[in-house]
């Protein structure tokens, strides 16, 4: 047989010490993007030149989609002349010295047994299923066939944390056969593999948890939850608020799951928390009608037959609007929810909402993230939560502050004395928008409604320009920005870059 020309690509410190090494069993949990794909098409295109006529090597991922991925990176990897590719019915690559690498789909573990194989890579091993490492292990028995495990991180309930756990305790035993890594961004980074602007952003844009996982090699410690036990129980408050909402989040359920109706008050702290079940769909359009009224604005869930029930409340009521859930939209819409609760910008009281929160997990899929409840349990608390922390960040906290002040006002005038008497005023002091009680003035002197309202909203406006000038930039991305805005009184932002305002409030 002739000689064949390879050129090993290049591998960094981290990536060689990794995957090339003489044990066995090796497991690595690398960050995305880190380079673990391309240091173990090498290892084991390395492993198939080493081989003899007719032995078979395996690359596994989660489907067929990610071993396409080593396929056509494999492809391009060899000199041309050296391989003969097949694509169907199962993608496989024949070298010249007649060893097979072939691309299965781990999707069905049956298939998987039976062959003798004599080395395999098994690619994003937390989202494999186990039994599919058990089969793959088996085709290895006979042979005796190193092993490459590689993935992210994804939680503490899977095979992989597991296996790598172990991998990691018997690295310091020189006679075992097991081999622990990890590989995070700051390496790759480091090695000139990612960019650190990328990272940036992706701590930025993504939840805590997701990002740690995903960039830092690091589980979460709550098993998946994406908010994060601990930030959870930080935003949890002794009962709820009695301001009034500002906005709610309503998801819809009739029979098994649970309608819940949550408001938010101006502060972003639950005001309104209603849930019901088995009641006819015409008794909870009234009750929903009865508890949001017509001015608040409320986004609701019109996934299926919920878009019928939107159309209900919206005869008459113009603040009702519909939220459609998928996966890409229930991820932004819990990411969002994340942010906030990470951030400590939103709160609510112990109870349901609490324990459907430290219940909530989150896994990948081939199509992105799939956020839900555990089997058996509900989430249509966390939906309505976070279908009221969108619609809340899409509110003008203004309009909430200015009506609430008014009614504080009128309140505070309803409760005075007889003009005879001597009574209490309320004046507002325009350097930090607080509250201060003069005595003695007459009840005569007290403005009526329109002076409050007209004196309240000058001074808002005037208070608001001084820090944020129309002509400003938007806090996230820096871009300009003009009337619809989300603000804290210091910082503005788009309303689609709000969810970023954690940063802002951290800096």
């Amino acid at each position: 047989m002739a000689a064949v020309e390879y050129q090993r690509p290049y591998l960094y410190d981290k990536q060689l010490a990794a995957l090339f090494h003489n044990r066995r069993w090796g497991c690595v949990e690398a960050s995305t993007k880190s380079g673990k794909t391309v240091g173990c098409i090498a290892w084991l295109v390395e492993q198939a030149f080493a081989g003899k006529p007719g032995w078979n090597y395996w690359w596994v991922s989660p489907g067929y989609n990610q071993s396409d991925i080593a396929f056509r990176r494999i492809k391009a990897f060899l000199t041309p002349g050296t391989f003969t590719p097949t694509e169907s019915p199962t993608p496989k690559i024949t070298l010249l010295n007649g060893c097979v690498i072939w691309f299965k789909s781990g999707d069905n573990a049956d298939a998987l047994y039976g062959e003798d194989v004599y080395a395999a890579v098994i690619d994003e091993a937390s989202r494999v299923k186990e039994d599919c490492w058990h089969a793959v292990y088996s085709t290895l028995t006979a042979t005796g066939g190193p092993c490459r495990i590689i993935g992210n991180v994804k939680g503490r309930k899977n095979w992989f944390y597991t296996l790598s756990r172990s991998a990691e305790s018997a690295m310091s035993d020189p006679n075992s056969d097991m081999w622990y890594a990890k590989i995070t961004a700051p390496d790759a980074i480091e090695a000139g593999v990612i960019a650190q602007d990328v990272v940036t952003a992706a701590e930025r844009m993504l939840p805590e948890a997701v990002y740690r996982e995903l960039y830092l090699a690091e589980p979460a410690d709550d098993g998946g939850n994406p908010f994060g036990l601990s930030h959870i129980g930080k935003c949890t408050q002794a009962k709820l608020s009695t301001l009034p909402p500002v906005a709610y989040g309503i998801d819809l359920a009739k029979k098994h799951d649970y309608l819940v109706v949550i408001g938010l008050d101006a502060n972003g702290n639950v005001c309104q928390f209603q849930r019901w079940k088995g009641v006819p769909w015409g008794v909870s359009v009234q009750r929903i009608w009865d508890i949001v009224g017509e001015d608040v604005p409320a986004l609701v869930d019109s996934t299926g037959i919920g878009d019928m029930v939107v159309e209900n409340l919206q005869q008459g009521h113009g603040n009702f609007q519909g939220y459609t859930f998928s996966q890409n939209s229930k991820q932004k819409l819990m990411e969002g929810l994340a942010v906030a609760i990470q951030s400590q910008a939103i709160g609510y009281p112990p109870g349901p909402i609490v324990a459907e929160l430290e219940s909530f997990e989150y896994e990948y899929t081939r199509t992105g993230v799939r956020y839900t409840a555990p089997s058996g349990a509900f989430d249509d608390c966390v939906c309505a939560l976070a279908l009221a922390n969108h619609q809340f960040v899409a509110h003008a906290p203004g309009e909430a502050f200015i009506a609430y002040m008014n009614a504080e006002l009128e309140a505070q005038r309803a409760k005075a004395p007889k003009p005879e008497t001597l009574g209490a005023t309320i004046e507002l002091d325009s350097d930090d928008l607080g509250l201060s009680i003069i005595h003695g003035s007459r009840l005569d002197d007290i403005p009526d409604s329109d002076q409050i309202t007209n004196e309240l909203t000058e001074l808002y406006e005037r208070t608001v320009n001084k820090w944020n000038p129309r002509e400003t930039t938007c806090h996230a991305c820096a871009k300009p920005i003009g009337p619809t805005r989300v603000s804290d009184g210091e910082f503005v932002w788009h309303p689609e870059c709000s969810g970023h305002r954690h940063k802002a409030l951290a800096a």
